[in-house]
């Protein structure tokens, strides 16, 4: 019998202290439910879980505001002549 260990591959990000304590209630919930440990890996599998059940909304979570539109525009005219500035710049 062989057994191979695969490293898992981690990731760090970052977020708000408020978005951490939330993070870290649900885990806290979680554990109670299921009565064992749970990192917040597992809190964070659990929430997209959750969320990508009615994946309409978390579509529609995704695209800008509706009155941002005009603002959302611009900020890809401008991203569009920074990369032509950048190009005639550096010749990348």
């Amino acid at each position: 019998m062989v057994t191979i260990a695969y490293k898992a591959l981690t990731t760090t990000i970052s977020v708000t202290e408020d978005v951490r304590d939330k993070l870290l209630k649900v885990a806290s919930e979680l554990q109670i439910k299921l009565g064992r440990r749970v990192d917040l890996n597992e809190a964070i599998e659990f929430l997209l879980s959750k969320n990508l059940t009615k994946p309409e909304l978390f579509d529609r979570a995704c695209q800008p505001e509706t009155r941002m539109k005009g603002a959302y525009e611009e900020l890809i005219q401008e991203r569009r002549k920074d990369e032509l500035r950048s190009k005639r710049r550096y010749g990348i």
